[in-house]
């Protein structure tokens, strides 16, 4: 199947990540591309001015409109397991025998044809990605890249390179819900973290560690597999593999590493050629690690310390990962996008550490029923670390409410004395005489709709 050969791509989802990025390849190579989402969002909005057709209502009636000039077979829906199988235009498109494919199944029709560079893992997968694609296109490396996040350099989630060079490389998120990322067959894979999520999936961390290690199996035989040291501990891994971590004695990891300027300086151990005055500046000692794992990616690819060097220190980061949106002595504001114990572990962590004599204030929106009832003590450990803790609502996303399952019931499971449970729509009221100094929005969900205008009321206080 050429993927390229149908004249109408329709998704469902179209406002997703991954979603989104697929849409605007196709419109690249000027096919029509139209979709539906729940809602309409800065990244919607973007695809409309790029001549992408979007709607926000279950509407069949419109949809024949839409698909009306053209043949089943000119036609390929597009879908995300994140809407529900209840959706109407799903049910028609469904009952009418229209080609669907998952968008898992598209990504990996699409990556056949390059050389494939693939970053999975339960947290760190979307900076990795970016960096990996930023250290490339720096070094005029032939790619494309479909990343999970918004590249701050380049202002997309999507690049595109010459598809007529059969050396051309492809950089990818490999998304582990719903086992999405068994659609690849990678030249490079690389392993961040293997924590157990998507337990409505998996059911235990057990079926998720072997879907991880069907996935490093995957990686053709002239290639690499890079793992982080404890996802290699914890796999069991046998295959040839490279293994990185931050200060561990591995082939991979950072030596010297302090801080100056609010920048991390570190030099990168490497068995091929030591990467030496590395700066990076992004927050946390989690990002230095992911570093560490594109270096030993591109090293496989060529890319000298020079390159490297100078690439990483040009890295701006990824929208809603750890984004600075307001940066003075009297106020900071960062978003983040971290919607596991571990992330927000991560992310409260390294505010704590960048500004440790300022009070810290987290705004968490839970993101998933099931993953609030599955990791419930996780959550409440992490925010306890918050000197005080603003609670939303959980989002819902595809699911329907779990029993006892709410944010009440983490706010009761935390021990931290300053915490709130708030309604999404009364948050700039309860915030708009609130003393803060270090303000950070946390989740997953539709929490990013209210960045915007938080931003907007603190600057002008």
């Amino acid at each position: 199947m050429n993927i390229l050969n149908y004249k109408i791509y329709y998704f469902l989802g179209i406002g997703g990540i991954g979603m989104s990025a697929l849409a605007r390849y196709f419109n690249h190579y000027q096919k029509k591309v139209s979709g539906y989402d729940k809602t309409s969002t800065t990244l919607t909005q973007e695809l409309e001015k790029e001549k992408i057709a979007c709607h926000y209502s279950e509407d069949v009636e419109l949809l024949k409109t839409i698909l009306s000039s053209y043949k089943k077979e000119e036609v390929l829906v597009i879908y995300t397991p994140a809407v529900p199988k209840q959706n109407k235009e799903y049910e028609y498109l469904l009952e009418n025998g229209y080609s669907i494919k998952k968008r898992s199944e598209v990504l990996g029709e699409i990556t056949k044809q390059f050389k494939t560079i693939a970053v999975a893992g339960t947290h760190g997968k979307t900076t990795t990605t970016t960096l990996i694609t930023h250290l490339l296109k720096s070094a005029g490396i032939n790619c494309f890249s479909f990343m999970g996040g918004i590249s701050k350099n380049y202002n997309t989630n999507l690049l595109l390179g010459d598809s007529q060079d059969k050396d051309a490389f492809v950089v990818v998120e490999a998304d582990e819900y719903d086992r999405s990322f068994l659609t690849l067959h990678p030249y490079i894979a690389v392993i961040t973290s293997v924590d157990a999520d998507h337990l409505d999936i998996y059911i235990n961390k057990n079926n998720m560690h072997e879907s991880y290690k069907q996935f490093s199996k995957q990686v053709k035989k002239e290639g690499f597999l890079i793992v982080k040291k404890n996802v290699d501990n914890e796999l069991n891994l046998s295959d040839k593999r490279l293994v990185y971590s931050l200060n561990l004695n591995t082939e991979y990891c950072a030596e010297g590493v302090n801080i100056k300027d609010a920048q991390f300086v570190y030099d990168v151990k490497s068995p091929l050629e030591c990467v030496s005055g590395v700066t990076i500046g992004l927050p946390g000692l989690h990002n230095v690690e992911n570093s560490i794992a594109a270096v030993a990616v591109v090293q496989q690819l060529g890319l000298k310390a020079d390159q490297i060097r100078e690439a990483l220190r040009s890295f701006k980061g990824v929208k809603r990962r750890f984004d600075y949106r307001i940066k003075s002595e009297d106020l900071v504001f960062i978003d983040d996008y971290a919607h596991h114990p571990e992330e927000l572990k991560a992310a409260i962590g390294a505010a704590k550490q960048l500004y440790p004599d300022k009070k810290v204030t987290g705004i968490f929106q839970p993101h998933l029923y099931s993953r609030t009832k599955d990791f419930a003590d996780g959550f409440a450990e992490s925010l306890d670390l918050l000197d005080e803790c603003i609670l939303l609502d959980i989002y819902p996303a595809r699911e329907i409410p779990i029993k006892g399952v709410t944010s009440q019931m983490l706010l009761d499971k935390m021990k931290l004395g300053n915490k709130h449970l708030v309604k999404k729509e009364n948050l700039l009221e309860f915030l708009k005489n609130k003393p803060l100094e270090v303000l950070i929005t946390l989740g997953a969900g539709d929490i990013d709709a209210l960045v915007e205008p938080i931003e907007k009321m603190l600057s002008k206080k």
